[in-house]
């Protein structure tokens, strides 16, 4: 796990604040866990933008990801840590902030 990036202007996680990957964090926080083809339909990115995305996530020790078979066929899931749910918290209070709203 890598340490979390260094925080943009106003405390902002800048991996979390690109669109993308706060549309997932966002699911993810609120369904626990999911799986690739889930959140390829809930976000509308394509596969390899998922996967980029995903990679960049877990590489930063944000979510975690369990592969298996089921049927033979490839199965993904995704599951914020609790490093990633601090960080989206963190992520939270922080635009909290920068719109007046703490």
């Amino acid at each position: 796990m890598t340490a979390p990036p260094s925080d943009i202007a106003g405390g902002l996680d800048p991996l979390i604040h690109e669109s993308s990957r706060l549309v997932i964090v966002s699911v993810l926080t609120e369904c626990q866990v999911a799986d690739f083809n889930f959140l390829l339909g809930t976000t509308g990115l394509t596969r390899g933008n998922l996967s980029t995305h995903m990679a960049r996530l877990v590489s930063a020790g944000y979510v975690e990801e369990t592969k298996e078979f089921v049927d033979r066929k490839p199965h993904t899931e995704y599951r914020l840590t609790a490093a990633g749910r601090a960080a989206f918290k963190r992520y939270r209070q922080a635009w909290a902030r920068l719109t007046g709203r703490a």
